[in-house]
């Protein structure tokens, strides 16, 4: 059977040009060729799908192959130009904006700062205002734009339903403020887990099973599995940071709860303590900096957030079993600190299996992980063969 039937349950036969444009794109298919030997279909089938799709732009009709024997097959290739992608990473006192082509490479980025937790009004036509300018830049069509929040969302009405860290956003609908941008569909994900999605472009291209740590003025995780980004029921899949620890006590928490492990590990706690003992910092990136720069008190800071984190991660690990452990986030700047905190708590207290072939990797973006999952995010959705589908037949791909 082939490939794309195992995946997605289709008859032989019955690929849709959705599907097909899915083959092209990852690479599974190169000639039309190709595409009759994974789906079955028949030579006529497949041609009127190719054709449909390279009228639409999607496909480029390249020069043909060489010839491996008999009828040289015709080249097929995705058209990265076809469309952008915008995508916006808020976050608690700067947002970031970027523009990305069909391939999820970034074509010009810019930077919004605000004040720490400002409102959905003070944010957003501001960031409209940076993404506008990206846009006039490009002569692309806009298809989607991916955009994510601290705290829980709920993707299907695109709005923030719990961010401790970002009072006055739960329940704003987010689509108004970018409606001058045009009618593209808006789709909305955690941090963390666009975090992840990121990894869909970096780590996870080697590893299928991936654990990913944001460390920065909160704790999120973000779960592949079996390749595929896992959420969970109500999007609240790796909230680490509130995982209750029996060393945080009382202590309370920014999400109004107490005893929570961002008390003693998240960013926002460090940068309290460092100012207790005198030396001033405004934000974790402040901490992260002198701390590279070879500050005692911050590298140790860092280094027992990283233990703490590890101690509830080793529980993840002994479930999930990854093959990999990517940190990113704020605190990620300072990896070899960080790093060898978790590694000393996950290593002590996971199974020997778990531990045998684990890697500890810095995120594979960096500082850009953000939107580089948001648009991550966006292309899973506008490129799916669902929406491709129904592109095709004039429809609309729902945000």
């Amino acid at each position: 059977m082939a490939v794309i039937e195992r995946e997605r349950g289709v008859e032989p036969g019955l690929a849709s040009a959705g599907d097909l444009l899915e083959l092209v794109r990852t690479d599974r298919a190169v000639t039309r060729a190709d595409l009759r030997r994974l789906t079955g279909m028949s030579r006529t089938a497949v041609v009127s799908r190719v054709a449909a799709l390279a009228d639409a732009g999607l496909l480029l009709l390249g020069e043909e192959l060489a010839s491996t024997g008999g009828r040289p097959p015709g080249g097929l290739a995705f058209n990265r130009d076809a469309g952008v992608i915008l995508a916006v990473a808020i976050g608690r006192s700067r947002s970031q904006v970027a523009v990305f082509d069909l391939v999820g490479h970034e074509l010009g980025s810019s930077e919004v700062a605000h004040e720490i937790g400002a409102a959905p009004e003070a944010v957003l036509p501001v960031v409209a205002e940076h993404l506008a300018a990206l846009l006039t830049e490009r002569d692309q069509p806009l298809l989607g734009v991916g955009l994510s929040l601290p705290g829980t969302v709920d993707p299907v009405r695109g709005v923030s339903i719990d961010s401790p860290v970002m009072a006055g956003w739960d329940g704003i609908e987010l689509g108004p403020y970018l409606s001058e941008l045009g009618d593209a569909p808006l789709f909305v994900g955690n941090d963390a887990d666009v975090l992840a999605r990121s990894e869909r472009l970096g780590h996870a291209a080697s590893y299928d099973d991936l654990l990913v740590v944001k460390a920065s003025t909160g704790l999120g995780l973000g779960i592949i599995a079996d390749g595929r980004v896992v959420s969970g029921h109500l999007g609240g899949a790796g909230e680490i940071g509130h995982t209750k620890v029996e060393a945080a006590g009382e202590r309370r928490c920014r999400c109004g709860d107490t005893g929570c492990l961002e008390t003693l590990a998240g960013g926002w706690a460090l940068v309290a303590r460092l100012n207790d003992s005198g030396r001033h910092v405004e934000h974790i990136r402040d901490l992260v900096a002198i701390a590279v720069a070879g500050e005692p008190e911050a590298k140790q800071l860092l280094r027992e957030s990283g233990r703490q984190l590890g101690d509830v991660l080793a529980v993840a690990i002994n479930l999930l079993n990854p093959q990999a452990v990517v940190i990113g986030g704020d605190m990620a700047a300072a990896f070899d600190v960080y790093a060898a905190g978790v590694r000393e708590s996950v290593y002590a207290r996971s199974s020997a299996l778990a531990t045998r072939d684990l890697q500890f990797l810095p995120a594979t973006f960096g500082d850009r992980a953000g939107v580089v999952g948001c648009a991550a995010m966006a292309l899973d959705r506008v490129l799916s063969p669902a929406a491709i589908d129904a592109r095709l037949a004039g429809g609309a791909v729902s945000g």
